[in-house]
């Protein structure tokens, strides 16, 4: 239970963080390897006893998925992405770039993880 502590913090300081990179240059570059990282440590409030590289993958396909869905470009999902909600949760544009961000974001959750080995044994 301690472990999910320590991730529900580090998302805190995430969502902080990509909030904050709005006003930074490549605030959206970095903004979406922060989602991804975040996606990744949700991933693991949840799924603690998970193994963390199948929460890398479960992360950067949810993450992928989220991308792709912004080539969708109806009507009724355009008004849900133009909300401020929708916005952070779903993007507004697809671009190939944001996937090496997505994918340096996961990474970027994923390599901390496995090295101070923050998983819960039991």
């Amino acid at each position: 239970m301690k472990h999910r502590g320590a991730y529900l913090l580090i998302i805190i300081v995430i969502i902080g963080a990509g909030l904050l990179s709005r006003k930074l240059p490549l605030a959206y570059f970095i903004g979406d390897v922060l989602y991804a990282t975040m996606i990744y440590f949700i991933l693991r409030i949840f799924s603690p006893a998970s193994r963390m590289s199948y929460c890398a993958l479960i992360s950067i396909t949810t993450c992928f998925a989220i991308e792709f869905s912004q080539l969708y470009q109806q009507p009724w999902a355009n008004e849900l992405r133009a909300t401020w909600i929708g916005r952070h949760i779903l993007g507004s544009g697809f671009l190939w770039t944001d996937l090496i961000a997505l994918a340096a974001g996961v990474f970027l959750g994923w390599l901390p993880d496995k090295t101070l080995n923050i998983q819960n044994r039991g």
